[in-house]
C-alpha cells in the first residue's frame, strides 16, 4: 500500500512527539511542522478516517497500530539515513534535511539492503 509523503511526515512527527510528551494535541503537530492549525486540522481528519490515529475525548492524539507501524518505519530510515550521511562527513543539518527527503522515496528493499552493507562494514 502506497502511502504518501504527507501522511508519512504527519505520523512520523506525532510518533516524535509523543516520545516527549504523553499528550500530542493538533497545536502541537501545527507547531513542530510550522503549518497553520486549520492544515492540521484536517489532516487528523484524514488520518483519522484511514486509521492511523485516534483521539480521545481530551483531544490527545494517539497513533493506532498501523498509524505507529508506518511511523515507526520512516522514523528508522529517518533516524539511520540522517546518522549515515553524518558519519561520511556530511554536515548535520544538511545530513537532517536529506534524510527527510530520502525517507519518503528510498523503498523498503534498497533500504534493508543498505541497512544490511553498512551494519556489515561498520
Amino acid at each position: 500500500m502506497a502511502i504518501n509523503e504527507s501522511v508519512e511526515n504527519y505520523l512520523e512527527t506525532i510518533l516524535i512527539l509523543s516520545q516527549k510528551s504523553h499528550a500530542v494535541r493538533s497545536i502541537d503537530v501545527a507547531t513542530e511542522l510550522n503549518f497553520k492549525k486549520s492544515s492540521v486540522s484536517v489532516a487528523m481528519k484524514n488520518l483519522r478516517e484511514k486509521e492511523y490515529i485516534s483521539i480521545a475525548d481530551d483531544g490527545n492524539i494517539v497513533l493506532t497500530d498501523a498509524g505507529k507501524e508506518i511511523a515507526n518505519m520512516v522514523y528508522e530510515k529517518h533516524t539511520f539515513l540522517s546518522n549515515w550521511l553524518k558519519s561520511i562527513g556530511v554536515d548535520e543539518k544538511v545530513a537532517v534535511e536529506d534524510a527527510c527527503r530520502i525517507e519518503h522515496v528510498i523503498s523498503n528493499e534498497s533500504f534493508e539492503a543498505m541497512k544490511k552493507y553498512v551494519n556489515k562494514n561498520t
